[in-house]
């Protein structure tokens, strides 16, 4: 009871939040806009606490997962001279763009501040090869910094992973630099075979994910399935259990019983073998300087901002499905299994980034859905009909409203 209470107010700290500096951006940038702005609510329902300022009414309500910045003339005609609709086109993109951007810039401070002050660096210096591996052979030696694969730059063991990741097998152009000079050797990579599944499990044997084009997708494996049986042998929610069988050398085809909604299911499973490239070196850890930390920090910001891009755009190609999205249950979930102040702080970053993200999309009814209206109106040189643009933003609405449904019942599977 006591875990779920701090849960509970884990939740609220962390959205409430995010909310609250979401709805700042709007505000401040809408008063330097000179925008009158009638309220500025951190919550919605039952209000709390209010307080009359000069212009603004400021609220606390009840219910802490939203919040608002009611702004004359945002949803109809004024006649106010600071209302919204009399303020300027770019004016107004800013006082939409707002809340997106402080969320998201600051995700990025905090993201950096928390990468810079990790002290765990590793750098592109070779601290050792390994014994009868491909840079041995090819002449690789300790101390050589690698700057380049293929013409592509390498700062850190980060950027080496990345460009492996992508290899095929074949010969590698790499730069190394010795004692100030630049040496170009050619290597072909180190190949190792392992296993892959395509399916992420979670500790209770639940499948949580599924890869496209994976043996497991063409197996008909699907998200939320719990495999009961492995070779007719019970798992007892053991997800380690399966790993091991999974792993054993000469594994063919696997029998796994799943259980789907109130069937089940038998599924002869075939393992992926995927192959992975590697050069055969140790890296060298960078000095802990504060030098060294801002540049890492710098560096590792980068690839999360990267990542985040990234994720969106396997989002809209269908590389990540709708059912993979996680809404406010499954991030409640996230919320209570952070068990450092760090761990907090890191996921709040990562929501808020979302949240910023999400909120320029060009949807009707988000931030970025009322930018393209407003692009609109400039291209056009005159506003939208009122009526048009109320029944666009309803529109928008009925669909952030199912998708939230639909993603907030697949959060539910997932827990039970």
């Amino acid at each position: 009871m006591i875990a779920f209470i701090i849960t509970i107010i884990k939740i609220i700290i962390l959205l409430g939040f995010l909310i609250m500096i979401h709805e700042l951006g709007h505000f401040i940038v809408a008063k330097l806009c000179k925008v009158k702005v009638n309220e500025f609510s951190i919550g919605f329902g039952p209000g709390i606490w209010n307080r009359q300022g000069k212009e603004t009414k400021y609220s606390l309500r009840a219910i802490p997962l939203g919040g608002y910045v009611s702004m004359e003339g945002e949803d109809g005609a004024s006649e106010d001279k600071n209302a919204f609709s009399k303020a300027s086109i770019p004016k107004r993109i800013a006082i939409c763009m707002a809340g997106a951007i402080v969320n998201i810039l600051f995700a990025i401070i905090v993201y950096f501040i928390l990468m810079a002050v990790s002290g765990v660096y590793i750098s592109n210096e070779v601290d050792t090869t390994i014994s009868g591996g491909s840079a041995e052979q090819a002449g690789i030696q300790s101390g050589d910094k690698i700057i380049e694969i293929n013409e592509q730059n390498v700062n850190n063991k980060t950027d080496l992973d990345k460009i492996m990741q992508k290899q095929d097998g074949k010969e590698l152009k790499v730069v190394v630099d010795r004692e100030g000079e630049k040496i170009p050797i050619y290597i072909t990579p180190m190949e190792v075979k392992t296993k892959s599944t395509g399916m992420y499990l979670d500790e209770n044997c639940k499948v949580m994910m599924v890869e496209k084009g994976s043996s497991s997708e063409r197996q008909g494996i699907q998200a939320n399935d719990v495999i009961v049986k492995i070779n007719n042998e019970e798992t007892n929610g053991n997800t380690n259990k399966i790993i091991e069988i999974l792993q054993e050398e000469g594994t063919g085809t696997i029998l796994l019983t799943i259980k789907r909604a109130n069937a089940e299911l038998n599924v002869e499973f075939v393992p992926d073998y995927i192959s992975t490239y590697y050069l055969g070196v140790n890296m060298k850890m960078a000095p802990d300087t504060f030098g060294n930390r801002c540049i890492y920090g710098f560096m590792q910001t980068k690839e999360f901002l990267f990542s985040i891009v990234d994720n969106m755009k396997q989002l809209f190609t269908g590389n990540i499905g709708i059912d993979q999205m996680t809404g406010p249950v499954g991030i409640g979930e996230m919320v209570s299994k952070t068990n450092s102040i760090r761990d907090f702080i890191y996921l709040m970053a990562l929501i808020s980034i979302s949240l910023g993200v999400t909120n320029l999309l060009p949807i009707p009814a988000l931030d970025g859905g009322k930018i393209l209206i407003l692009i609109i109106e400039a291209i056009r040189r005159k506003p939208m009909k009122p009526e048009n643009e109320i029944n666009i933003q309803l529109l928008g609405f009925s669909i952030l409203i199912a998708l939230s449904i639909y993603v907030t019942y697949n959060d539910i599977l997932r827990l039970f």
